[in-house]
C-alpha cells in the first residue's frame, strides 16, 4: 500500500464514519438499533451496491469481528451497575445456560423438519442465533425506562451466554463427528469457570493498581481501563477459557471500583464501542452479497419465526421457572431477545472452516437477524407499555468523578446533581460531610463561585469537593446517600448509616459551625 491509497483509505474510513454517525440520531428517533444502518452502509458500498467493492474474506471478518465483540463487551462491562445485575445473575446465569441449550434444541429441530436443512446446519444455525446482543438490545431499552431488575437480567445474560454460544458454533464446525453432550457439556463449564477466574482477578488487580497509582495525565487512565479488560480476554483464551465471559467480568469489576475520572474512562470507552460497532457491522454489509440471499428468504423468516415465537419463549420461562417472575416480566424478556452483530461474526465459522453449507448458513442468519430486528425492535417499547413495564422511574442521578492529587494526599470529587437526584434544595452545609472534606466551588449555569454553608443546591449544579485520602470514599458515600434521600439522610436510614459518617442531630450545629471556619 502507498501513501496515496493509505490518504484515498482515510478518507472512505472517516466519511463512513461520519454517515454512521449522523445515522445514530435518525436511529434514535425511529426506534431501530443502529446495526441496521450500519449493515446498509456495507451494502450500499459493497458490490451489488453504487461502491461495487468486492470483499469476501471471511476468515479476516471473523478476526475484525472477535476483536471488535472484545471492545464492546468491555464497554458494555464498564456501564454496567453491579446493584443491578447482582440480584439477575441466577437468571442470567440459568438463561445462558440452561435457556440456550433450549433455544438451539428446538430451533435446529425446527431446521431440520421444517425448513429441510441437514442437521449439522441446522445445529449451527441454532447456535448461531441463540445469542443475544447487548449493543441490539441495550440501542433500543434507551427509550424505555425499564424496572432495573429487567436491564439487568438483559444485560448480564447478554455478556454471558456468547461463551458457551461461541464453544457450540466451534464444536459443530469442526471436521468429523460431533462430541458427545456430555463432553460438550464438561467443555462450556470448563471453560466458564477458567474465563471466570481470570476475568475476576484481572478486573480486582487491575482496580487495585489504578486506585493506587496517580499516572501524570488524566488521559492515561482510559487508556489503562481499556488494556486491563483487553488483556483479560487474551488471558482467558490464552488458557483455554472463555476470553468473552472474562473481558466482560474484569470490565464490570473496573466499572464499579470507582476509579479516577471514571466519567471520562466510560466515555473513552462508549466512543471505541461505537467504533467496533460500526466497523464490524460495515464490514459485515460488505461480507454478504445481496443477490444471493434471494434463496434464503424464506427459510430465514421461518426458521426466525421458530426462534421468536417458540424458542426464545419456551427458553425464558422454563429458565425461569425456579424463580419467581412474573409472567409479564417474562413476555418481555422472550421479545427483547434481539440478535445482532455476535450471530453475524459467529456465522462466519463455519465459513473459515469450510464446512458444506456455510454460505447458506451465512445468509439464513444475516436474513433472519435483519428482519426480526426491523420487527422486535420498533416494537419493544410499545410492548413494554401494553405489559405496564415502561412506566419505571429512574434511580436517583449524581455523576461523580475522582481525580487524584498525588502530592497533596487528597482527591477532587466533581459531583454532577442530576434531574432526579434529592440533593436539589439541600444546603451546603446540610450536606454533612466527614472531616477532612469540603465543598469548595460550585459551577452554576457557566458560572462557578465559592458556596457559602446556607448556598442551596439545585438540579445541574456542578460541585467541586476535596476530600483528603482517608475520607475519600466516605465523602462519595455521603454524596450519594444525600442524592438519595436528601437532607435527612442517615437520620430516616436512608444510607448515611452505612457510611460510617452519620452524627447524632444535636452534633448538626456544632459541624455546620465547623465549616462555616472552613469554608
Amino acid at each position: 500500500m502507498t501513501v496515496e491509497h493509505l490518504n484515498e483509505l482515510l478518507l472512505i474510513c472517516s466519511l463512513v464514519l461520519l454517515i454512521a454517525v449522523a445515522a445514530v440520531r435518525l436511529s434514535s428517533r425511529s426506534g431501530l438499533p443502529s446495526l441496521l444502518i450500519y449493515l446498509g452502509i456495507g451494502i450500499a458500498i459493497g458490490q451489488d451496491g453504487v461502491g461495487g467493492v468486492i470483499f469476501d474474506n471471511a476468515e479476516l471478518t471473523q478476526l475484525l469481528g472477535y476483536a471488535a465483540l472484545v471492545v464492546i463487551l468491555a464497554e458494555g462491562g464498564l456501564g454496567t451497575k453491579w446493584k443491578e445485575i447482582k440480584p439477575a445473575l441466577p437468571r442470567a446465569a440459568v438463561l445462558s445456560t440452561f435457556g440456550v441449550a433450549v433455544s438451539v434444541g428446538v430451533t435446529a429441530a425446527g431446521a431440520h423438519y421444517l425448513a429441510g436443512l441437514e442437521w449439522r446446519q441446522a445445529l449451527l444455525i441454532g447456535a448461531v442465533v441463540s445469542s443475544t446482543d447487548a449493543a441490539a438490545v441495550f440501542s433500543v431499552l434507551r427509550s424505555v425506562p425499564l424496572p432495573a431488575r429487567l436491564t439487568g437480567i438483559l444485560e448480564a445474560e447478554s455478556g454471558f451466554n456468547d461463551a458457551p454460544v461461541v464453544i457450540l458454533v466451534v464444536a459443530f464446525s469442526t471436521a468429523g463427528p460431533a462430541e458427545h453432550w456430555y463432553v460438550l457439556l464438561g467443555e462450556i463449564a470448563l471453560e466458564l469457570a477458567i474465563g471466570a477466574a481470570v476475568g475476576l482477578a484481572i478486573g480486582w488487580l487491575g482496580a487495585y493498581g489504578m486506585r493506587h497509582v496517580a499516572l501524570p495525565a488524566s488521559g492515561l487512565y482510559p487508556i489503562a481501563v481499556m488494556a486491563i479488560a483487553v488483556s483479560a480476554y487474551a488471558a482467558g483464551a490464552l488458557a483455554h477459557g472463555s476470553g468473552f465471559l472474562a473481558v466482560y467480568l474484569a470490565a464490570v469489576i473496573l466499572g464499579n471500583a470507582k476509579l479516577p475520572h471514571a466519567p471520562a474512562t466510560r466515555g473513552f470507552a462508549e466512543g471505541l464501542g461505537w467504533i467496533g460497532q460500526i466497523g464490524m457491522f460495515v464490514l459485515l454489509g460488505l461480507l454478504v452479497t445481496p443477490h444471493n440471499l434471494l434463496d434464503d428468504i424464506v427459510p430465514a423468516l421461518l426458521i426466525g419465526m421458530i426462534l421468536t415465537l417458540v424458542a426464545r419463549p419456551l427458553s425464558v420461562f422454563t429458565s425461569l421457572l425456579p424463580f419467581r417472575v412474573p409472567w409479564q416480566e417474562k413476555a418481555l424478556l422472550s421479545w427483547a431477545g434481539l440478535r445482532g452483530a455476535v450471530p453475524i461474526v459467529l456465522a462466519t465459522i463455519p465459513m473459515v472452516s469450510d464446512v458444506p453449507g456455510s454460505e447458506t448458513v451465512f445468509n439464513i442468519v444475516f436474513v433472519l437477524v435483519v428482519v426480526y430486528t426491523l420487527i422486535q425492535g420498533p416494537t419493544l417499547p410499545w410492548l413494554a407499555r401494553r405489559l405496564q413495564l415502561g412506566e419505571g422511574e429512574e434511580a436517583a442521578d449524581l455523576g461523580i468523578e475522582s481525580a487524584p492529587l498525588e502530592r497533596l494526599r487528597g482527591h477532587l470529587l466533581s459531583t454532577l446533581i442530576g434531574p432526579t437526584s434529592r440533593m436539589h434544595g439541600v444546603e451546603v452545609g446540610e450536606l454533612r460531610m466527614p472531616a477532612g472534606a469540603a465543598v469548595t466551588l460550585v459551577v452554576r449555569d457557566g458560572t462557578s463561585f465559592v458556596p457559602s454553608p446556607t448556598t442551596v443546591l439545585r438540579h445541574g449544579d456542578e460541585l467541586l469537593v476535596v476530600a483528603t485520602d482517608p475520607v475519600r470514599d466516605a465523602a462519595e458515600r455521603r454524596l450519594q446517600a444525600v442524592s438519595q434521600g436528601g437532607k435527612l439522610a442517615g437520620w430516616l436510614g436512608t444510607g448515611a448509616e452505612r457510611t460510617g459518617t452519620q452524627r447524632r442531630p444535636q452534633e448538626g450545629a456544632a459541624e455546620r459551625g465547623r465549616r462555616r471556619g472552613v469554608g
